[in-house]
């Protein structure tokens, strides 16, 4: 929960974060934790303060953001199993958004674990997909969010406090669903062509 004044800023945030992990996701997934690390932790520590801005949020904003930040970074391979459980939770919730249901919490956390599982065993793929994927849907909520600092009537945050809902953005309109799978097929059309495809470019080089 984050105070009015930081909405902007937060929505810049999350923007960058999106295009960095959608485009650029497998060559600077570090950088990437980062970011993702830094806005988890400052949403969990505001979680618990009252929806004011005050010395006390801009603390915890700061200290939970780095704290975040900072685990994500030095878990690695940590880091890759909670890409491919976090796409998996994502996939699960918008799926079961389509029927306009919540999926079941025993549910969500299977497919967690199974998503984890899945991307330590094929890494640099599910790499690919879990940062495309995920920060085309950062890219979408920060746009969003973006849009109603600008005073769009449709944006979904508005107000004095910014109410973080980024599994289900706006409701009752298919079409983010939709912008969130093109933009995630590009990103990783993007990743696999640049990343993996300069890769065996390297390879016939050295041969020869």
């Amino acid at each position: 929960m984050l105070p009015g004044v930081s909405q902007l800023p937060a929505a810049l945030v999350l923007i960058v974060a999106g295009l960095v992990g959608c485009f650029q996701g497998r060559r600077l997934f570090r950088l990437l934790l980062g970011l993702v690390g830094f806005i988890l932790g400052a949403l969990i520590a505001t979680s618990v303060l009252a929806p004011t801005t005050s010395t006390y949020t801009w603390i915890a904003i700061g200290v939970g953001g780095a704290a975040g930040a900072l685990v994500l970074i030095l878990t690695y391979f940590l880091g890759v199993a909670f890409a491919g459980a976090a796409l998996a939770a994502l996939l699960v919730h918008v799926g079961y958004s389509q029927f306009g249901h919540e999926p079941h919490s025993l549910v969500v956390v299977l497919a967690c674990v199974a998503g984890a599982l899945a991307s330590m065993a094929v890494q640099n793929y599910v790499i690919v997909l879990a940062s495309a994927f995920g920060g085309a849907w950062l890219l979408v909520v920060g746009g969003l969010q973006l849009a109603g600092q600008l005073g769009a009537s449709w944006a979904p945050f508005q107000g004095k406090v910014w109410l973080s809902y980024p599994l289900n953005p706006l409701p009752g309109n298919r079409w983010v669903q939709v912008a969130w799978l093109v933009l995630g097929v590009v990103g990783a059309m993007v990743q696999l062509k640049v990343g993996f495809g300069s890769g065996k470019a390297r390879a016939v080089r050295r041969r020869k």
